[in-house]
């Protein structure tokens, strides 16, 4: 493996431990990590050691047993022996946490919701000199790690980095790709998630559903944080980016969409703050929408919305929808998730539309004058992409030390990995990012 990034990481028996290996997500990310691993002892891998050293953690070691079993079945492979550690440790307990990411020189943290669970890994990281990736799409606890450890982990050289999962490497890196692909300024992008599923129909995790509810419930709380933070504004360049409705008809798609309710618009706008403040580039505005089908599924969807949105301000509204996900999402989100059957039937595409300034054009003067239409394609997204994101965002992170940002912090992905192989590497693994018409002046 490459050198540490910064960190005092020599003569730890680990390059990577995955937290919360036995929960739902955290045993996709186990499969993830174990063919990564098996490619770079091949030779096949994008590791410059040839070898991948890992280990699962969790409170139970006969769940995270269980788990290496399976992982390796699946990969058709004889059971993990000693190569794989196992580790016991709790949330709830620092001591473990911090055993843990002493081990380690990077933490995969699979344990959400992660405003309730998130903080202790990070703390035990930062604390502890072992940089730390998660999968969050919660921008209150994503905003909340900076604010409270940005400078620790700089003085400490190490790298937390939030949202490299389905949130928001594909939105995030999506619109670095489009800058980097458009002969000129990208000054806009606006992007559409289309999401196709085979007969058996798609599902979700009731933990995102989890997530969802508690972060609408704390929207006011959200805004507070960010007065605290103090950012600074991102300028406008070139021609103001229009916000569209709550529910518009799209002429490419011919069909309805909506404002996308994820994390994908306040990574990116972090993102391109970063990448303005610190290493002057021209910022990018954004706006992130879902594709949801005609005019049937959009009303349908509005009034879950609606009921949903109701829901969440009150405390008893919240017990509901957690206790019931599956009748207030109308069966997509349960508690035992997907079956491998809907997950293989299951893919998305996201795809951007830029608009910018040719070379030599001033985009402070006159309306734009190129366009560009770019595409993120990947298999499903919870809990195939995602574990696939977080794992080769782990390896550029360790391999692509050279290209990350000069000192440690706490990082949205695109600001973290603009300059490192991570596109590349996804689109070896199925995460597959393309120019689908080349600018037109």
């Amino acid at each position: 493996m490459a050198a540490g990034s910064g960190t005092k990481t020599a003569g730890r028996p680990y390059d990577i431990v995955v937290f919360g290996a036995s929960g739902f997500t955290g045993q996709f990310v186990v499969e993830e990590v174990a063919r990564t691993a098996a490619a770079a002892a091949a030779g096949e891998g994008q590791l410059c050691g040839g070898r991948l050293r890992w280990a699962v953690a969790g409170r139970s070691r006969e769940k995270l047993r269980a788990v290496l079993e399976r992982a390796a079945e699946q990969l058709g492979k004889a059971a993990f022996g000693e190569e794989v550690g196992v580790l016991l440790c709790d949330v709830s307990d620092a001591g473990s946490l911090a055993t843990m990411a002493r081990q380690t020189r990077l933490v995969l943290s699979c344990v959400g919701p992660y405003r309730f669970l998130g903080e202790p890994v990070v703390q035990a990281c930062v604390e502890n000199g072992a940089s730390c990736i998660d999968i969050s799409g919660e921008p209150q606890f994503l905003e909340g790690m900076y604010l409270k450890y940005n400078e620790k982990a700089a003085e400490k050289g190490v790298y937390i980095v939030g949202s490299c999962g389905f949130d928001s490497i594909p939105a995030d890196m999506g619109v670095i790709y489009t800058r980097d692909k458009l002969k000129g300024t990208l000054t806009a992008v606006e992007s559409f998630l289309s999401v196709k599923y085979g007969p058996e129909g798609v599902c979700v995790h009731d933990g995102t559903w989890k997530s969802a509810v508690y972060g609408l419930a704390d929207e006011d709380n959200l805004k507070k944080l960010r007065k605290k933070i103090g950012y600074a504004p991102v300028p406008v360049v070139g021609a103001k980016l229009k916000k569209r409705g709550f529910l518009f008809y799209n002429q490419e798609f011919k069909e309805y969409c909506i404002p996308f309710m994820g994390s994908d618009a306040s990574v990116v706008k972090r993102t391109q703050r970063y990448l303005h403040t610190e290493l002057q580039e021209t910022p990018v505005q954004y706006g992130a929408y879902v594709n949801v089908g005609g005019l049937g599924s959009a009303i349908k969807l509005m009034f879950a919305g609606m009921l949903f949105l109701l829901l969440v301000k009150f405390n008893f509204g919240r017990k509901l929808l957690t206790k019931y996900p599956e009748f207030f999402s109308g069966g997509r989100f349960t508690k035992e998730g997907p079956t491998r059957k809907q997950m293989d039937g299951t893919s998305f595409t996201m795809t951007f539309f830029g608009e910018g300034y040719s070379e030599g054009q001033d985009p402070q003067n006159g309306k734009p004058n190129v366009k560009i239409c770019t595409e993120v394609k990947g298999p499903e997204p919870g809990y195939i992409a995602t574990p696939i994101a977080m794992v080769q965002a782990a390896v550029a992170l360790l391999e692509d030390v050279a290209s990350l940002p000069k000192r440690g912090g706490v990082y949205s992905p695109g600001a973290a990995f603009s300059k490192t192989k991570l596109i590349d590497r996804l689109n070896k693994r199925g995460v597959e990012f393309s120019v689908i018409s080349k600018p037109e002046v």
